[in-house]
């Protein structure tokens, strides 16, 4: 049988399931490039400030996305919780995607506006401060350390080779507003501007 030749043919199956699996993908794939809820903004969406966008970064140092994902998914448990699922519109300048599925801790995808700036700034440099029973490390070297701008504009230009429409006055500008900031002040920036264009309608 036909079978019987392609099943002792380690090599001829190989190149069968990578066919497969190719043709497969892009079934799946190629309709997302063309479909304007997955490559369109949404509606208030703007490229992260520059003082947002070093809180990024340091989130992403730190390993925050390890542990707290930003990608709720669209079931009751998931939106009762955290609030509206998330889209894929929210998060199209992001340069890498921060979804992920674990969680050590909460989701973070809408967060912004959730908490004071001062509670996260306690939270971030001991969360046992105002969660007891947190098992979240805590990064008191963010108060200490500053921000410095030297390459801010050039992660801009380098974001906008990509896609996402910086200006040249955010490029010049990026150094001027990060400056005589801490990394905290990055931090909670980056974290007070998550998920809030999208809110949750009971």
């Amino acid at each position: 049988m036909k079978h019987e030749v392609i099943e002792k043919n380690i090599g001829l199956m190989i190149i069968l399931i990578v066919v497969a699996i190719s043709f497969g993908g892009l079934v799946e794939i190629t309709p997302l490039f063309f479909s304007k809820q997955t490559t369109e903004p949404v509606a208030g969406l703007t490229p992260l400030k520059a003082l947002e966008l070093e809180g990024r970064d340091i989130y992403i140092r730190e390993g925050c996305n390890v542990c707290h994902s930003q990608m709720i998914r669209p079931f009751r448990s998931e939106t009762e919780r955290y609030g509206h699922y998330s889209v894929a519109g929210e998060f199209v300048y992001d340069h890498p995607f921060l979804w992920g599925s674990k969680r050590t801790g909460p989701d973070l995808a809408r967060v912004g506006k959730r908490y004071s700036d001062e509670w996260h700034r306690v939270h971030l440099n001991n969360p046992r401060d105002v969660v007891p029973e947190s098992n979240m490390p805590a990064f008191p070297w963010l108060n200490k350390n500053m921000i410095d701008g030297t390459l801010t504009g050039k992660k801009m230009e380098a974001l906008r080779m990509v896609g996402v429409p910086y200006t040249d006055n955010d490029i010049a500008g990026a150094e001027a507003a990060v400056k005589d900031h801490t990394e905290m002040d990055a931090v909670v920036a980056y974290l007070q501007q998550l998920g809030i264009l999208i809110q949750y309608k009971r």
